[in-house]
C-alpha cells in the first residue's frame, strides 16, 4: 500500500537561531504558518523578495493517518524523494533524522513511532550552500555604513538556488519480511543477472520472472542473485525503447505474508571503441542540452505535466540525449527517458567545486585554493553512492557525471577526483562509463582529470565569454583546443557538454549581433561546422534547454538566457536551425 502525501502542507520561514526553539515544539501545530503546496521550490510562491531570497531555515508540517489495516500490513515507511539541501524529520515530536543532499531520496522506518490514527510530520529544511555541500556556495558577512551587518549566501553556481520539499513524499506499507534493492542487468545476447536484498529474518526464497511489455512469462527462477536469458530479446535503443519488468516475489516465514515488486528494465549495452560511444553496439552520436529541472511558478519542484511536455519537445527538435545538469532529475524523470527512448547523462550536484567561482559562475575569488578549501569529499562519495543506487537499473542512462566544471586544472585535482570515479565504477555493475565536465580553465596542457575520465565532456564558450561577435575566430580556436584534447587522449571521445549565447526573445538584427536571435543560430551553425570537421567527436549538447532563473548578477537579465526554448517552451529561431541540423546527423 502506497499513500501520496503530496497536496498542501503548512509552512514557515524561520529567523536565525529560532530552528532549535521551533525544534522543542516538533510536536505541536505550527503557528503563524502560510500554506505551502508540496513538492515545489518554495521560492515563487508567494511575493516578497525577502522571502524568495531566504537564507537558512524554514520548516514544513501536514499531519496524515494510519489505520488498522495499514498497520496489519507489519511495516510502515516515510519517503522523501529529495529535499533541499538539508532535513531534519520529527514524528510526532520525536526525532526520525537527517538528511544531506538536496536531490536524492531517503526513508524512514516509521513502524514504532507512529501511532494509529492521526500523526504529526514536521520537517526541518536548510537551504544553506557553503564549501561542504554540494553544490558549493559562500556565506559572507557585509558592513554598510550605519547599518546592521548583513549575511548573503553567494552559490558557487549560475542557477537559483530553489528550496524546499521539491520531490513527492510517500508513506508506504510492506510486510515485515520485505525487498530492500533489486539491481538488474540485462544484456544485448539476452542475457541478464540480479541481485537481490532482502530484510527481515526467515523469509523464503525469492522467486524471479522476467514479463515482457505484453505481461507473457519469459523466464521465471529464484535465489537472492543469478542469471538468465531471453531467447531472442528485444533491445532496448532510442528508436524502440522495449523494456521488460522483472517481477520479484518474496514469500514470507512459515508461509506468511510476502513481499512483491516489479522493475523495469531493457536489454542494451553502452560501450567505448574507436573515440565513440556504443549503444548495442553502434556508435551513437548524442545530440541534445544541457537541461534544467525547471518552470515558472513551482521552480524545481516536481511537475509531471512539464517534464512530458520537455520530453515531447527533445522529440519535435530530433535530440536524442540530455544531460541531468546539474543535479540528479526526478525518479518520474527517468522513468519517462526509459520508456521514449531519450539517452542520459546522470550528473552528481557536484557544481560550483571552485573558488575561482563567484555567484552566477563568474570568475573572481580566490583561483588556486580549491582542493585546500572545500570540505566536501566524503558527502560527494556518499551522493556518487546513492545517485548509482537510485539509477542502476534505468536503460535511459549511458553515462555518469562525476562533477560539472570543477577547478580541475588546479593541483589537487586529481587526487581528489580519482577515488570517486572509482567509487562509481564499483557500485555500477554495468561499468557504464564515467566522466567529469570541464570549463575553459581546464585546458589540454593543465587539465589535471583528463586520463581519469572515459570520455571528455567539455564546456566551452567561444563566441560569447571570450571572442565575443567573432565567430570565426571563435571556431578556430575551438578546433585547436579540440585537437589539442585528441592529441592528448587520442582514443577517448570527445564531446561539447556545453556551448550557446544568451538570446533575447523577438530580438533581430540584420547584422546578427550579440543577444539577437540571428547571432544564436550563427553561433550553433559555427560549432556544428567545427564538429563535423573532427571524426573523434561523439555528441554535441547545447546550453541550454531553455531559460531558466539565476542569482541576481548584471550579466544576468532576469536569469540565463541560453535557452533554444524561452523559460514558457516557445522556441527560438536556432531551434528550427538544430532540429534541421539533427535530422540530418
Amino acid at each position: 500500500m502506497a499513500f501520496d502525501l503530496s497536496g498542501i502542507w503548512e509552512f514557515k520561514l524561520l529567523e536565525p537561531g529560532q530552528k532549535e526553539r521551533e525544534e522543542q515544539a516538533a510536536g505541536k501545530l505550527l503557528k503563524n504558518s502560510l500554506p505551502m503546496p508540496v513538492p515545489s521550490s518554495y521560492n515563487d510562491i508567494y511575493p516578497g523578495k525577502k522571502f524568495a531570497d531566504h537564507m537558512g531555515d524554514m520548516v514544513y508540517q501536514r499531519s496524515f493517518t494510519v489505520t488498522e489495516t495499514m498497520q496489519r500490513q507489519g511495516r510502515l515507511v516515510l519517503r522523501f524523494g529529495g529535499v533541499t539541501h538539508t532535513a531534519s524529520v520529527y514524528l510526532n515530536g520525536a526525532h526520525l533524522g537527517c538528511h544531506k543532499g538536496g536531490f536524492l531520496p531517503f526513508s524512514f522506518d516509521i513502524t514504532e513511532s507512529a501511532v494509529m490514527g492521526e500523526n504529526l510530520l514536521t520537517v526541518y529544511v536548510n537551504n544553506v550552500t557553503d564549501y561542504s555541500t554540494l553544490p558549493c556556495g559562500r556565506v559572507v558577512t557585509e558592513q554598510f555604513p550605519g547599518l546592521p551587518e548583513q549575511t548573503r549566501n553567494l552559490p558557487n553556481f549560475d542557477f537559483f538556488n530553489y528550496s524546499g520539499i521539491m520531490r513527492p513524499v510517500w508513506l508506504y506499507t510492506t510486510p515485515r519480511y520485505y525487498i530492500e534493492d533489486i539491481e538488474v542487468y540485462g544484456r544485448m545476447d539476452g542475457s541478464f543477472c540480479w541481485n537481490i536484498t532482502s530484510a527481515g529474518e526467515g523469509a523464503g526464497e525469492a522467486e524471479v520472472r522476467v514479463l515482457d511489455a505484453e505481461g507473457a512469462c519469459v523466464f521465471s527462477g529464484s535465489g537472492a542473485n543469478g542469471e538468465g536469458r531471453v531467447p531472442g530479446a528485444r533491445l532496448w535503443s532510442t528508436d524502440d525503447p522495449y523494456l521488460y519488468r522483472l517481477q520479484v516475489r518474496l514469500p514470507g516465514a512459515d508461509g506468511g505474508q510476502g513481499d512483491e515488486y516489479t522493475e523495469s528494465f531493457g536489454f542494451r549495452e553502452i560501450a567505448i571503441r574507436d573515440c565513440r560511444i556504443l549503444l548495442n553496439g553502434k556508435p551513437v552520436y548524442l545530440k541534445g542540452f544541457g537541461k534544467h529541472e525547471e518552470g515558472i511558478t513551482r521552480g524545481r519542484g516536481t511537475d509531471i505535466a512539464l517534464m512530458v511536455k520537455d520530453l515531447g519537445l527533445l522529440k519535435w527538435i530530433g535530440a536524442n540525449s540530455f544531460r541531468t545538469s546539474h543535479y540528479p532529475n526526478s525518479e518520474e524523470m527517468m522513468r519517462l527517458c526509459d520508456r521514449l527512448g531519450i539517452l542520459v547523462i546522470d550528473e552528481a550536484p557536484a557544481v560550483g567545486l571552485n573558488t575561482g567561482f563567484t555567484a552566477t559562475g563568474l570568475l573572481g575569488g580566490n583561483p588556486k585554493g580549491t582542493w585546500e578549501t572545500l570540505e566536501t569529499a566524503e558527502h560527494h562519495r556518499t551522493v556518487m553512492q546513492e545517485l548509482v543506487k537510485r539509477d542502476k537499473n534505468h536503460p535511459c542512462v549511458i553515462a555518469w557525471s562525476v562533477a560539472n566544471e570543477p577547478a580541475s586544472q588546479e593541483e589537487g585535482a586529481r587526487e581528489y577526483f580519482a577515488p570517486l570515479m572509482e567509487v562509481t565504477r564499483q557500485n555500477d555493475i554495468q561499468k557504464r562509463p564515467v566522466t567529469i565536465v570541464t570549463y575553459e580553465g581546464s585546458t589540454p596542457e593543465t587539465c589535471q582529470v583528463a586520463e581519469l575520465c572515459d570520455f571528455l565532456m567539455l564546456n566551452r564558450y567561444r563566441g560569447w565569454y571570450d571572442t565575443e561577435g567573432n565567430l570565426e575566430g571563435a571556431a578556430a580556436k575551438l578546433k585547436a583546443e579540440l585537437e589539442g584534447f585528441h592529441r592528448r587522449c587520442p582514443d577517448k571521445p570527445v564531446m561539447l557538454g556545453e556551448y550557446g549565447a544568451d538570446t533575447i526573445a523577438g530580438l533581430h538584427d540584420v547584422n546578427g549581433r550579440l543577444f539577437s536571435e540571428e547571432y544564436q543560430t550563427a553561433f550553433m551553425r559555427a560549432y556544428g561546422e567545427v564538429f563535423d570537421s573532427l571524426p573523434y567527436i561523439t555528441g554535441e549538447h547545447v546550453w541550454v534547454f531553455a531559460d531558466f532563473a539565476t542569482a541576481e548578477n548584471i550579466k544576468r537579465v532576469d536569469g540565463n538566457k541560453k535557452g533554444i526554448f524561452t523559460r514558457d517552451r516557445r522556441p527560438k529561431q536556432a531551434a528550427y536551425f538544430l532540429k534541421e541540423r539533427w535530422s540530418r546527423l
